[in-house]
């Protein structure tokens, strides 16, 4: 299952530079998870400072 973001989200980055896979684009007014490439290894939930990104 794809991780997904909250609106708690302040569009940082942190994520999308975490992603093995490069699934976390920015998206309207927060960062964006695709879910068909998403691989649910947790490296964004755990790069996130607000805890923004679960499963």
């Amino acid at each position: 299952m794809a991780y997904k973001i909250s609106d708690e989200c302040i569009s940082c980055g942190a994520c999308a530079a975490g992603c093995p896979v490069e699934a976390i684009a920015e998206g309207d007014g927060k960062f964006e998870i695709n879910e068909d490439t998403c691989i649910s290894c947790g490296a964004c939930a755990a790069g996130c400072p607000v805890e923004a990104i679960s499963e």
